[in-house]
């Protein structure tokens, strides 16, 4: 008689992010034996789980905090929860910890959290930072496990008193596939071909754009052969979204180029000098790690999660967070080092991907952390 299949659930904010950032991980779970539920809102994204042998429920959910409204969502993933008999929940991202957490521990149900980054409430604090803590302190309370993507959001929680219990280790993000994003070094016979920017993220005020978008309105001014791109979806559920509209502006005016959401983002990558994330606050930027695993340089503020994956001068330039004069002056740097230094400061990143950020390290982690708390 064939023993039954153990079931993992994994919760996160939108379709899209579990693919982008948790689809090897599947992967894995499914060849080591494990049935897979992904519970997240439905987006283009939802369709590909079943391709790759898991299945799907959509949990609807908004962006926005308000604690009486998102019970709601509690409730969804209750009913999720019943009908799929998940042996261990996996958490990503701010209310699936929180409410796919409660209702995992109302049907006792071990949970393992990520925290993925803190977003908009840890960046300006205000009364929704306070109940932000407050709902955070409520769902991990039982945890088995909690990961986190970087030390100061570890010791911003233990600080704070938001985790009073000590089931915490730290992992280098969701990591990067080092055979997928292959080191592929920047080659530019012609010297008069543009020096090309690349931002790509989710078009959100905390990302830094704004900030981009003066620097490069500055860059052009002293360097016109430049080309500046923003990459990433317009018009999300976000209170930080940046309105199309702006976005339009910028590009009527001539200082950026907006390519849109692409889900293959490793051939722009590969078109770009350098890549830019001049973020508020992150967990660990997978996209620049993507850009570290290629080759290519970096420039991102001294931030929370942004600061881990550039080592200054080394592999690229750090610059003050919301500071557009700043990012301009690491911009010019950029250009005016040349391109052998580039490649050399490309393949420092590479390299300390290689040491540092693999995805397999994530990965195994897991998979070590479900064995034992399935075992317990």
């Amino acid at each position: 008689m064939n023993e039954k299949k153990r079931t993992i659930a994994l919760g996160a904010n939108t379709s899209q992010y579990v693919w982008s950032t948790r689809s090897e991980l599947i992967k894995v779970l499914i060849e080591r034996g494990y049935h897979v539920v992904v519970l997240a809102p439905r987006d283009q994204f939802s369709q590909k789980f079943s391709a790759i042998g898991a299945e799907y429920i959509e949990i609807p959910m908004s962006m926005n905090t308000n604690p009486v409204s998102d019970f709601g969502i509690f409730l969804k993933f209750l009913n999720a929860m019943r009908q799929s008999k998940p042996d261990a929940y996996l958490g990503f991202t701010v209310k699936p910890n929180v409410y796919g957490s409660l209702a995992a521990n109302v049907l006792n149900i071990p949970v393992i959290n990520n925290i993925a980054g803190l977003g908009a409430p840890f960046v300006t604090r205000s009364a929704i930072t306070r109940i932000v803590k407050q709902l955070y302190r409520a769902g991990l309370a039982k945890s088995a496990l909690v990961f986190f993507q970087n030390r100061d959001d570890h010791a911003l929680f233990r600080d704070e008193k938001i985790l009073r219990h000590d089931r915490t280790d730290i992992l280098p993000g969701s990591g990067v596939d080092l055979t997928r994003f292959k080191y592929t070094p920047r080659v530019q016979n012609d010297p008069h071909t543009p020096f090309r920017f690349l931002l790509v993220s989710r078009m959100l005020w905390d990302k830094g754009i704004g900030e981009y978008a003066d620097a490069a309105r500055d860059i052009k001014t002293r360097h016109p052969n430049t080309e500046v791109y923003l990459l990433g979806s317009m018009g999300i559920d976000n209170p930080a979204s940046i309105p199309s509209k702006t976005i339009q502006r910028w590009v009527k005016e001539g200082i950026v180029s907006y390519l849109d959401f692409k889900e293959d983002v490793i051939p722009e990558i590969i078109a770009a000098d350098c890549v830019v994330l001049p973020s508020y606050r992150e967990g660990t930027p997978r996209t620049l790690l993507e850009a570290c695993a290629i080759g290519r340089p970096i420039i991102t503020a001294d931030a929370v999660g942004c600061r881990d994956v550039v080592d200054d001068a080394v592999n690229g330039f750090m610059c003050a967070p919301k500071d557009s004069r700043d990012l301009a002056q690491k911009m010019e740097q950029m250009i005016l080092l040349g391109p052998d230094a580039r490649i050399e400061m490309g393949r420092q990143g590479r390299l300390k991907m290689e040491a540092q950020y693999d995805e397999r390290t994530v990965i195994g982690k897991y998979l070590d952390t479900l064995k034992q708390t399935l075992q317990g």
